[in-house]
């Protein structure tokens, strides 16, 4: 059983930048995603890395803010968000595949789930 932590979410002024992390034993084997969810509104993908950090996806509301990236050595991944919206509100969940590759698709493409960080940004 794999065990997800996330760690780095908080209040932030629009503009301003977090990065989360997602930590877990064994971490390496994985391809890794990070999901998003605000009240009222369905689970969205927002960035994804392979299992070797050599491919990364990212949804085109975030691409050119959000940069995703592992050190497998740490077995973390983490997710750099600069320039934030209040839009990217949301819980953020880390989420990991049994897989080389990653998708940007949630639900059952991933096996393990984290319990999500909070970000809300916000003047």
């Amino acid at each position: 059983q794999l065990q997800l932590v996330e760690s780095g979410g908080g209040l932030v002024q629009p503009g301003g930048s977090l990065r989360l992390s997602c930590a877990a034993s064994g971490l390496d084997y994985y391809a890794i995603g990070w999901f998003r969810q605000a009240p009222g509104k369905e689970r969205e993908g927002v960035s994804c890395i392979s299992r070797s950090g050599g491919s990364t996806n990212h949804a085109d509301s975030v691409k050119g803010r959000f940069t995703i990236s592992r050190d497998n050595a740490k077995n973390t991944v983490y997710l750099q968000m600069n320039n934030l919206k209040p839009e990217d509100t949301a819980n953020y969940y880390c989420a990991a595949r049994r897989a080389s590759l990653c998708t940007l698709k949630g639900g059952l493409e991933y096996d393990y789930w984290g319990q999500g960080t909070q970000v809300t940004v916000s003047s």
